[in-house]
């Protein structure tokens, strides 16, 4: 960052000297910005003439509207033997590709996938744990301009054609079965029904992880479909065996040319395909890793996420900067708690991402890592998915490595980036997010996170949406011309950020806002308590803060700790915070990704239909908040 700073002086006659300059310059010379972005990062690819066009449109801005670039070409540019991806999967799967290796594999890939037919705006679907194929496989899409989307196997088959169903996939990538906290999960009975409900699918795909060879896919292999397997399909090995590893015909095409078809969560309703365009994930990428987060050529980056998830796409464009990707597969928690800091030693992990509940579940297993592990090599911290709570803070520089950047960012699939950052030039202050992201013009107002300039990794639209109705509404209605994120937050005396939950799960007792964080801040700090939510009923013409906990096992609820809980949450809150229930559930929903769903528990604790249970990871969950005889007085 110190180093693009003095490089914008350079060009632009500026002084810039610190953080701050640099953010407002950004800010305010949006074009200037972003091309030197361009140049710095060495972007390959014709930038064209003009960097910005209709700047004070929103929707509607242009960005680079000569440019002609490729995805791919920009995250292969290396091809000698160091490593560029090492993969684990939990303790059953080690593996690793060279540059020159995973060069040579997305080079016959995207030769069968010519030859299949798939062409630039076709769209490539794969239901794929995080493994090298699922890389391989994008790259090769992205290489001839097709458009990657991605679910993560453990979504039922309703869930998968709830998305894919929407963009009528050519092509389905797909895995045998997966591993999750050491057990084997066969997914070949749900690909038939994936598979049976798509019927624009000319070729199926079949990765073997768990089945080194599984026969009855090569029964109904070459697209016959015949036999007792698959109809149109072909095993990974078999599919790209004809073609000879050469040189890539990366097809360049404008920089709004759609890449990735991201889905929102779906919890309350079908979910919506969001079209991002290549040349803005690629630059706001870039920004990230490579300013934000100072990745450096050969740096080892490990970021703990499913395909379902952004982080996923995020973590795979970190090779744009050089650096090796480490993924992992499987439970982080198993066989111990211990795992990931075991790869981060035996790989030289330079970098280390996973969720904010990760690290809390980590804090709440009692392993110290600093005592158990060196950790020389990291340097970075990442954490997401959810605001990281100031006690996470502690836990990570007191039990894990005092000597980190330990940056908690948050942004999402809307933007397939950040609003929120790190930065390796400023302080780490306990519980708040370093700063504003380079480029981004975020304000607060009255609660509400809002960016209030375009940026180049808005959504190029939502798919089957051509009037961009939905999409207006979505982002737009709240502050016409004005992005509304959805998030409650706060920007700090050191201008930071604390985002304080979703602006509509905030509670709303008495006409006073309390964002859910705010209380999930307090109770982890409860030995007792493994995870918790929370949520606003509907009580007597208001509303009352009820709260939710899942126990440690063998843990009793009663009086004395139901007392103890109020007293921390007054203590370290206010009164306002303090639940007028306080009740125990064996488990608690959550998505995909790892979110709390208070939107979907709030409407079972009414009564109402919890929206789309496809997208939650355990939707079973749910039937702990019915009808609870509590909630009635």
């Amino acid at each position: 960052m110190s180093a693009f700073m003095l490089e914008a002086n350079a060009r632009f006659g500026l002084k810039l000297s610190d953080y701050a300059s640099l953010y407002a310059w950004s800010i305010a010379e949006r074009a200037d910005f972003w091309r030197l972005l361009w140049d710095f990062c060495g972007v390959r690819g014709d930038p064209g003439g003009p960097v910005l066009l209709d700047g004070d449109r929103m929707p509607g801005a242009r960005w680079f509207p000569e440019a002609r670039l490729n995805f791919s070409e920009n995250l292969l540019r290396r091809r000698d033997d160091a490593d560029a991806i090492v993969f684990r999967g939990e303790d059953r799967v080690r593996r690793r590709l060279s540059h020159r290796e995973l060069y040579d594999q997305v080079a016959r890939v995207a030769r069968a996938l010519r030859s299949s037919g798939v062409r630039a705006g076709d769209r490539v679907a794969a239901v794929l744990p995080n493994m090298p194929e699922t890389v391989i496989a994008m790259l090769a899409s992205a290489s001839l301009g097709a458009t990657w989307c991605s679910c993560s196997p453990d979504i039922g088959v309703q869930g998968v054609v709830d998305r894919f169903g929407q963009i009528a996939p050519k092509v389905l990538f797909a895995i045998d079965g997966y591993y999750y906290n050491g057990k084997t999960y066969d997914c070949l009975k749900k690909l038939h029904g994936i598979v049976a409900a798509l019927p624009t699918l000319e070729h199926v795909v079949v990765v073997p992880y768990t089945q080194a060879d599984p026969a009855m896919l090569r029964k109904g292999a070459k697209g016959k479909g015949r036999g007792e397997g698959l109809p149109h399909s072909a095993i990974w090995d078999d599919f790209a065996a004809s073609f000879t590893p050469g040189e890539i015909e990366f097809a360049r095409l404008p920089f709004d040319h759609p890449l990735v078809i991201m889905f929102s969560s779906g919890t309350t309703g079908a979910p919506k395909c969001i079209v991002h365009g290549a040349g803005g994930t690629l630059l706001q990428h870039l920004k990230e890793h490579v300013l934000h987060t100072d990745v450096k050529r050969d740096d080892r980056i490990l970021y703990f996420a499913t395909c379902a998830w952004m982080m996923w796409n995020w973590h795979v464009s970190a090779l744009a900067a050089d650096a090796t990707l480490l993924l992992y597969d499987g439970s982080p928690l198993h066989p111990g708690p211990e795992v990931l800091f075991d790869y981060a030693d035996a790989e030289r992990m330079t970098i280390f991402g996973a969720s904010a509940k990760y690290f809390e579940a980590v804090a709440k297993s009692g392993v110290v890592p600093r005592a158990s592990h060196a950790l020389e090599s990291v340097k970075t911290f990442l954490s997401t998915g959810s605001p990281l709570s100031p006690q996470s803070f502690d836990f990570v520089y007191e039990n894990i490595k005092p000597d980190v950047c330990l940056s908690s960012i948050s942004g999402g699939t809307d933007i397939i980036s950040c609003f929120a950052l790190g930065s390796p030039i400023l302080p780490v202050w306990r519980g708040e997010m370093q700063c504003r992201g380079l480029g981004m013009a975020v304000e607060v107002w009255d609660g509400e996170l809002v960016c209030v300039k375009p940026f180049p990794s808005m959504p190029i639209g939502f798919w089957n949406d051509e009037a961009g109705a939905r999409y207006r509404e979505t982002y737009f209605a709240r502050f016409p011309g004005v992005w509304c994120h959805g998030d409650y937050a706060e920007l700090t005396e050191h201008d930071g950020l604390i985002i304080h939950g979703r602006s509509d799960a905030v509670l709303n007792p008495g006409g006073v806002r309390i964002g859910t964080a705010e209380i999930y801040r307090v109770v982890e700090q409860i030995d007792e308590v493994l995870e918790s939510i929370v949520i606003a009923q509907q009580w007597e013409n208001d509303v009352r803060v009820v709260l939710f906990v899942r126990l440690r096992e063998g843990v009793r609820f009663d009086d004395a700790l139901a007392a103890r809980i109020r007293r921390c949450i007054h203590d370290n809150a206010t009164p306002r915070h303090v639940p007028a229930k306080i009740l125990q559930v064996g488990d608690i929903p959550r998505t995909k990704s790892g979110k709390l769903v208070e939107l979907a528990v709030r409407a079972i604790v009414h009564g109402r239909p919890p929206g789309n249970i496809e997208a939650l990871a355990n939707p079973e969950a749910l039937e702990y908040f019915r009808d609870r005889a509590e909630l009635l007085t």
